[in-house]
């Protein structure tokens, strides 16, 4: 096939792609804006889309990202594309950043003197997975179904998380939008006038 890559990726290699792009993260971001910038929309849609999906980042739905910045780009009609790559945000540089600033905002706000440093909140989510795979699998055997480290997890850690990420969700994909929309309509002015000059210069006679 002529779009097929020439070395096929290691499965190590896919993996290591997902936390660290090949190219770097400035690469992988001065991509995501290259892309943004382009879109044929309206730039406060583009920028109403790329918001939604920053938004979207400071939620503990992980997995669902790009569900959820979809349905929230569709009710305040922003462009999908650009919600998909709003996501971006979030990624494993500023994931963590987001998880203790939520969680530990979110506790405040609840009412609750806990504090969390960023391994306990991973180990929790950890935990959480682990006990939510093995009551699915003991679906399936004799196995006793127990909730009791996913009651303690939505107590401690994934409400304050979803309470506390929803005030710097707004700021930050506030943010952005002020920065988009300029953003946005200065490529496209920028664009529409090259292309006015190259159809020019085609018309123009040829000396």
């Amino acid at each position: 096939m002529v779009f097929r890559r020439r070395e096929r990726r290691t499965t190590a290699a896919w993996a290591r792609e997902l936390i660290y792009p090949r190219g770097g993260f400035r690469r992988a971001i001065q991509y995501v804006l290259h892309r943004m910038r382009r879109l044929p929309d309206d730039p406060s849609r583009v920028a109403r889309g790329f918001a939604a999906g920053v938004f979207i980042s400071f939620t503990p739905f992980f997995g669902l990202h790009f569900i959820g910045a979809v349905l929230i780009a569709w009710a305040i009609r922003g462009n999908i594309l650009a919600a998909l790559l709003g996501t971006f945000v979030g990624n494993p540089v500023t994931t963590p950043i987001i998880a203790i600033t939520s969680v530990g905002l979110g506790h405040w706000m609840l009412g609750r003197g806990r504090d969390f440093d960023l391994s306990e909140i991973g180990a929790a989510f950890g935990d959480a997975g682990t006990e939510l795979w093995d009551n699915i699998c003991a679906m399936f055997t004799p196995e006793t179904v127990h909730w009791n480290e996913m009651g303690s997890f939505m107590h401690e850690v994934y409400i304050p998380y979803l309470v506390g990420g929803i005030l710097p969700g707004l700021v930050v994909s506030a943010l952005f939008y002020a920065l988009c929309v300029p953003l946005v309509r200065a490529y496209q002015v920028l664009r529409a006038a090259k292309a006015e000059e190259r159809r020019l210069a085609r018309l123009s006679p040829k000396e």
